[in-house]
């Protein structure tokens, strides 16, 4: 079985259900806050197609994107050319990334982080997130806490109607559910039909690794972060309770 890799359908449903400025339960509010203060440069990593990226320019903060998606970075770069606005954008892993600049905070929302499903894989990312900061630099990231129920073969199905007319569904399935290895994987298919014709298909496995709130700090004190916060629900400040799925990490190179 063939999966493609946040590709042109996965994309333009992206797009058109987070577009540019669409906050997630407040992450774009805090990040721009939580950045206002920055003089140098800020790395957006994993940034997808902008959708926090663009509303960070437009404060008049210097950031730089990476992710490892084409289709995603073209979709940015367009995004970013419309609106008159300059970034550096780089397409590779976070696990293999040397970048020509080093920066004072690096920010990864969405919970992206958790797409890392290899555990050596994220230390090593997290390893290079490390060293592109200038010291004193702050990395910046949410992660959250799967939702009940995780029932293995439930299946969803949402519809989209793009631009032009055409309607593109999605169908997603959860296959597998891992507590050992804190690790759950869907199957996404994306059809879309034009004039009642199927015109093109996109198959993608999601695969989401989750971490405790301590186990997460412990991680990042042992790639050699310091002065590691936690802060809940998008609210700087504010511990994790319950009821709290997700958590924003700060640390200190």
């Amino acid at each position: 079985m063939s999966f493609s890799h946040y590709g042109t359908l996965c994309t333009e449903v992206y797009d058109l259900t987070k577009p540019v400025g669409h906050s997630l339960g407040g992450d774009i509010e805090y990040y721009l806050e939580r950045l206002r203060g920055c003089q140098g440069r800020v790395l957006e990593a994993m940034v997808g197609s902008g959708r926090v990226l663009i509303p960070l320019l437009e404060a008049g903060i210097a950031v730089d994107g990476i992710d490892e998606s084409p289709v995603m970075l073209a979709s940015c770069r367009s995004r970013i050319e419309d609106r008159g606005l300059i970034a550096e954008l780089y397409e590779g892993r976070l696990q293999h990334m040397d970048l020509p600049d080093r920066y004072e905070a690096i920010v990864i929302p969405a919970g992206s982080f958790l797409l890392i499903a290899s555990r050596e894989e994220s230390i090593q990312a997290l390893e290079r997130l490390y060293e592109h900061l200038i010291p004193g630099g702050r990395l910046m990231l949410d992660l959250f806490l799967p939702g009940p129920p995780l029932e293995v073969g439930k299946t969803t199905t949402s519809t989209f109607t793009n631009v032009v007319g055409d309607t593109i569904t999605l169908e997603g399935k959860l296959v597998e559910v891992d507590f050992i290895e804190q690790i759950r994987v869907s199957y996404l298919k994306y059809e879309k039909w034009r004039e009642g014709r199927l015109v093109d298909t996109e198959l993608q496995r999601m695969a989401l690794r989750w971490y405790g709130i301590e186990e997460f700090r412990a991680i990042l004190e042992k790639v050699g972060f310091t002065d590691v916060t936690v802060h809940a629900d998008f609210q700087y400040g504010k511990g994790p309770e319950r009821g709290s799925r997700s958590f924003v990490f700060e640390a200190v190179r």
